[in-house]
């Protein structure tokens, strides 16, 4: 399985995606989703991928073979971002339809896509392109998208994300996003992916690549486990209760020994 998701706020786009394929329990291997098309000044793209593997390499081959080889529509002749989405589109469906018709055991040959960046003095956007060549933008009331195992993942981003949230404060919450994923979900796993776009930088921008054992990603983790916590233990109380003192640091301690005390989910 996969899970990967784009956020476009006032300053600027997050992209991030886990690496973890699976193709049966005896056959688990990581291979980037996050693909990166940029000329300095001019254009940047990001492209997110999940569905068949063969698909989504092939796809990507493509868009790098057709700006080397000059055939039109390329990334790099588009003008806008909604030309540059339906041209991953329609090289999505012209893909799948390529594999299948050598496919003689009725395998699934579907994508789905995240596509977003920023093309000149345009605004940055976000798109999702589905298996059939078609794609949707992001609201203004919920600035995010996501492809793959999403349900873990989107109430904290339900909860955070709005476009006023800034650029790394929402780079963190995707982050967490992906946490809770890969803490629920075995299919979706690390080495995380995570792009930072300052907007209107038309740059490749900060990418992180943070694999299970790093010090940063396990120190979020820590520290978004210690805060769930202490938040359920600050809820209001049932009026049958007797409320214990509320002495912070030693409720902090005490959730941080539980946590200490807690099996991790294997990813």
């Amino acid at each position: 399985m996969t899970y990967c998701l784009a956020l476009n706020v006032d300053r600027g786009l997050i992209f991030c995606s886990d690496s973890r394929t699976n193709a049966g329990m005896d056959n688990i291997g990581s291979y980037s989703k996050m693909h990166t098309f940029t000329w300095p000044g001019e254009r940047m793209f990001v492209l997110l991928s999940a569905g068949n593997l063969a698909t989504t390499q092939a796809v990507v081959k493509k868009l790098h073979l057709d700006i080397d080889q000059g055939l039109v529509p390329n990334l790099l002749t588009v003008t806008s971002m909604m030309e540059a989405a339906d041209y991953v589109g329609m090289a999505s469906t012209l893909v799948q339809r390529n594999q299948a018709s050598r496919d003689t055991a009725n395998t699934s040959f579907e994508a789905t896509f995240i596509f977003g960046g920023q093309l000149g003095g345009n605004s940055p956007e976000i798109f999702m392109i589905y298996p059939q060549g078609n794609y949707i933008h992001e609201s203004s009331e919920h600035p995010f998208l996501q492809i793959g195992e999403t349900k873990y993942g989107k109430p904290i981003l339900d909860r955070v994300i709005k476009r006023h949230v800034d650029l790394e404060r929402a780079a963190r919450c995707a982050l967490v996003s992906m946490n809770s994923t890969i803490r629920s979900n075995v299919t979706v796993g690390p080495p995380v992916e995570l792009l930072i776009y300052e907007r209107d930088s038309l740059s490749q921008g900060r990418r992180l690549y943070l694999t299970d054992d790093d010090p940063f990603a396990r120190d979020l983790s820590e520290h978004w486990n210690e805060g769930l916590l202490l938040a359920l233990e600050n809820l209001p109380h049932f009026a049958w209760e007797k409320p214990a003192p509320k002495d912070t640091e030693d409720k902090l301690a005490q959730l941080k020994q539980q946590i200490k005390q807690t099996p991790q989910v294997e990813s």
